[in-house]
């Protein structure tokens, strides 16, 4: 066997490693990725919010008390 074909058959078990450990932890992957989804919008939340007008603190317990 060549190193390519080591390249190759290192990567398939890698990948059958790596799908095996996806079914049995799901929850864990689901919970990891549901996190960086998160994060990720509320990145981008705070950069939309970087460019808009401030806004008293006052108005906003205002409107929460509100609703």
């Amino acid at each position: 066997m060549n190193i390519s074909q080591n390249e190759q058959k290192t990567k398939e078990l890698f990948k059958q490693a790596m799908l095996e450990l996806l079914e049995e932890r799901k929850e864990i992957f689901y919970e990891l990725f549901a996190d960086v989804i998160e994060d990720t919008i509320l990145v981008h939340a705070i950069r939309e919010g970087e460019n808009t007008e401030t806004v008293e603190r006052a108005n906003i317990i205002q409107i929460l008390e509100a609703s």
